[in-house]
């Protein structure tokens, strides 16, 4: 079966929210909401989804441009800021080809290089990011102390 890869509309919304809370399952859905119409709006973010023939969402990639990334030599940065697929089509290519449309976009707001981060635990995004051309830059452990 053959996906289509296009930006993100507003009307995917729904499927577009409900594979980011599969992805970020711990978080609750309001939250998860609350930045969809901000990125869908933003020239320096784009979203991109993969549907089936019946218009229903398998994928999404949400990418930036960021002024800064581990590992990067130059500015700005294309940046992966969250890569899903569902879990009944992965192993089929479609997740490099998200990265692909990601990578693209990145190409032509002028960047030169693109970069991207995962949990230290979640070896199958490791293993992903290594098969579509990624190499680990650097690892990191983030500290926070309430005041």
């Amino acid at each position: 079966m053959g996906y289509e890869i296009r930006h993100a509309t507003a009307a995917d919304k729904p499927e577009w929210l409900r594979m980011r809370q599969l992805l970020w399952y711990h978080l609750p859905s309001d939250f998860l909401q609350l930045d969809m119409d901000a990125i869908l709006g933003n020239r320096e973010r784009a979203v991109f989804v993969a549907s089936r023939e019946d218009g229903g969402l398998v994928a999404f990639v949400e990418t930036s441009l960021r002024d800064y990334a581990e590992g990067c030599q130059t500015s700005p940065v294309g940046y992966i800021e969250a890569w899903f697929v569902d879990e009944n089509v992965r192993g089929q290519k479609l997740g490099a080809e998200m990265i692909l449309a990601a990578e693209n976009w990145a190409r032509e707001k002028g960047c030169t290089e693109m970069a991207s981060d995962t949990w230290l635990e979640n070896e199958a995004s490791i293993n992903a990011h290594l098969k579509t051309g990624y190499f680990e830059a650097d690892r990191l452990v983030h500290f926070m102390k309430k005041l």
